[in-house]
């Protein structure tokens, strides 16, 4: 069992090493002043000046973040509603079809979701740019969040409904004092997941911009076919601390809930 262990730790670690590595040399050679990155000649910060002396850049940033944001927080909103009301579905084969419709989105290529988004939002007249593309964002972060609110709703029991209701609590007071401080630990996961995968996005957002619009990872995109250089490493390695800063938030947040719910003594 101890070897299996060690086993296990050893291929751990190569795994992280194989997907951290990349990322590691891109923000190393950030700092290089060769203007490569087949050398290191020296330390530097001229590159990261050069993203945040770049006007069109920053207000690519601003965009992305608003996008980010905005998505996450309607998204969420309509994700604990679809949650709730999935749970609440008494037909057993209504409801698991309904999950199967559900993770379908999840599991579906990007590149069929943008390319199915922009169809339609040239068939009904929508205008490729900031509402196409939020409104797509929107769209594939609903059953993120429904799969991350979920689990709590499961786990809840029904008696504390069933109190709340012989206490002479109204459905709104059931949703708004039992249901949502309990399933809050989801509604915050769900929320930060969404604000990562419409930061992250690529193929979806690039079929449906348009109109002098673009998002960080399609001006990324196009930055690279234009040619390689470090002001991408300097942005993709801004891009990673801030997404690295959305996780530890979300789990030191994460851990601070627990805490805070946990009964005298430990739980023991």
């Amino acid at each position: 069992m101890e070897k299996l262990s060690k086993t296990a730790r050893i291929y751990l670690s190569i795994v992280f090493i194989i997907l951290y590595a990349p990322i590691f040399y891109l923000i190393f050679y950030s700092f290089n002043s060769g203007g490569t990155m087949s050398s290191f000649e020296g330390f530097t910060l001229e590159h990261y000046a050069a993203v945040f002396n770049d006007t069109r850049l920053i207000v690519i940033v601003l965009n992305t973040v608003i996008v980010a944001l905005l998505s996450a927080l309607i998204s969420t909103a309509i994700g604990v509603l679809g949650a709730i009301g999935i749970v609440f579905i008494r037909n057993r084969k209504m409801r698991n079809a309904v999950l199967s419709l559900n993770t379908i989105l999840i599991v579906s290529p990007d590149v069929i979701i943008g390319a199915s988004f922009l169809i339609l939002f040239t068939m009904i007249g929508i205008k490729l740019g900031f509402a196409s593309v939020l409104i797509s964002h929107i769209a594939f972060s609903i059953p993120i969040v429904v799969i991350m609110v979920l689990p709590k709703l499961m786990e809840m029991s029904d008696s504390l409904i069933d109190a709340a209701t012989d206490l002479g609590a109204s459905k709104r007071d059931i949703l708004t004092r039992v249901i949502l401080p309990y399933i809050k630990p989801g509604i915050f996961a769900g929320f930060f997941l969404a604000l990562t995968y419409s930061l992250d996005d690529f193929a979806v957002t690039f079929f449906v911009t348009g109109n002098g619009f673009a998002t960080l990872s399609v001006e990324i995109y196009s930055m690279a076919r234009a040619g390689i250089t470090l002001t991408i490493n300097a942005l993709s390695a801004l891009i990673f601390l801030v997404t690295l800063g959305l996780v530890l938030g979300y789990y030191f947040f994460n851990n601070r809930t627990r805490l805070t719910i946990r009964p005298p003594g430990g739980g023991n």
